[in-house]
């Protein structure tokens, strides 16, 4: 998708007011501002996510058009379905050819380091300026205390649910806690509008959903120290927990991917989910959809046996490969990318989808324009790494993209194994990775 005047003047609507912005924050800081001179001839390549919030594509192609404007560089931007990045990702990473820069998920980073270049003396500098990186972003993205990849954005993720069915089933409020979720999913089911959550290999929606049922209950894949611990008590309760929640369920969740929950939802099939605010926005921008729109509220999850609130957002991070041809050029892009200019517009035009890297865009008008963004205005400091309690690396990395934890869940509410033989099969997928 090579970035055309013709792509620019569409993708400028979704800029159009950014008037009122916050100004870029202008501190003094002592890093000095790095400065690269793309290489004579130079063109990019870039790797996304296909996005789920028309505005994130329209702004992050007009930053781009800016930049080409700017240097003379032309960069060329490719989409992809979330659950095709990865494994695209690394086969660039592995034969060493493809995009210059890919908009990675979660730690794949640390899947293969030695493939990146190093951002270090970017980050350091973007972090002093503003405001310093959220600590679950930057951990996403360093290894050694070296920055491997540039932490870009959380999107968030909440519950998403119809107002007048939860009152229809008896509920005047939200329950806050996991005892009291289940009753209103056992009350949505029998009056027919049930819930759905899944249990398929969604990278975003799939991988949320697990975590959340695992951390409530207290359980969780490592230690502190990095060995295994999802054969726990804990992790028996959550299982049970979600066999409970999955026989509410609408049919066929175990083999949702991350679009089945947003079309089961919109399309009346289920009044009760976890997403992104793309739902939300996929229903206003359709005059047929206006009901559900205005029905609509979003919650963050309840709080299970642990206590507190627990949560996994989705997160992505720019890989640079260094197989790269132009790596001035491509660290001058991403340089521009995340100055307050581009990083603001994207914001604002991600519409509350793309939650902000750095602590200085947090004031954007965006967070307060509508209640309905309220539980996503603070993923990136509220997020819990995946590769809870130990390290991030290889191993957490690896145990992700393998979906060992959304397949212990699975395998387990789906009656092809019990609970504890999902717990044992999950230790013995886990031990793969970490014992390497």
């Amino acid at each position: 998708m090579p970035i055309k005047r013709r792509d620019f003047l569409a993708g400028s609507a979704a800029l159009a007011g950014m008037a009122g912005l916050p100004l870029s924050p202008r501190p003094s800081f002592a890093q000095a501002e790095p400065t690269y001179t793309p290489e004579e001839g130079a063109s990019l390549r870039l790797l996304r996510w296909t996005p789920f919030v028309q505005g994130d594509e329209d702004a992050w192609l007009a930053n781009t058009k800016k930049f080409t404007e700017t240097t003379g560089v032309e960069v060329r931007i490719d989409k992809e379905s979330w659950e095709d990045i990865r494994p695209k990702a690394a086969v660039a990473a592995n034969v060493g050819s493809g995009p210059d820069m890919v908009l990675c998920w979660f730690d794949d980073a640390h899947q293969y380091p030695d493939k990146l270049v190093d951002l270090t003396e970017l980050a350091n500098y973007l972090g002093e300026k503003y405001g310093g990186w959220y600590d679950g972003l930057k951990g996403y993205a360093t290894r050694d205390d070296k920055f491997i990849a540039m932490p870009l954005t959380a999107i968030g993720n909440a519950v998403c649910y119809r107002d007048s069915h939860m009152q229809a089933a008896g509920f005047s409020e939200f329950p806050e806690d996991t005892a009291g979720f289940l009753e209103l999913c056992k009350a949505l089911k029998a009056k027919g509008t049930p819930a759905g959550f899944p249990h398929g290999k969604a990278v975003g929606d799939g991988n949320n959903y697990a975590h959340w049922l695992l951390w409530s209950h207290g359980g969780k894949m490592v230690d502190e120290n990095g060995k295994v611990t999802i054969n726990s008590p804990e992790t028996l309760a959550a299982i049970n927990y979600a066999k409970q929640l999955y026989e509410t369920f609408i049919p066929g969740t175990e083999s949702w991917l991350d679009i089945n929950n947003n079309r089961a939802f919109l399309a009346g099939q289920v009044s009760l989910t976890a997403n992104g605010v793309s739902l939300y926005y996929a229903a206003k921008k359709d005059p047929a959809l206006a009901e559900i729109a205005a029905d609509i509220r979003t919650t963050n999850f309840p709080v299970g046996p642990v206590g507190q609130s627990v949560e996994l957002h989705q997160t992505s991070s720019i890989l640079l490969f260094n197989h790269s041809k132009y790596p001035e050029a491509a660290k001058a892009y991403i340089k521009f990318m995340m100055e307050g200019d581009q990083m603001n517009a994207w914001i604002q035009g991600s519409s509350a989808y793309c939650c902000q890297p750095l602590k200085a865009f947090a004031d954007n008008p965006v967070w307060t324009a509508d209640p309905i963004h309220a539980p996503y205005a603070k993923a990136s400091a509220t997020l819990r790494p995946n590769g809870y309690a130990g390290p991030l690396g290889y191993a957490s990395a690896g145990v992700m993209a393998d979906y060992v934890l959304v397949d212990m869940f699975a395998t387990a509410v789906t009656g092809q194994m019990t609970p504890e033989e999902a717990m044992v099969e999950a230790e013995r997928r886990a031990n793969r990775y970490y014992r390497v």
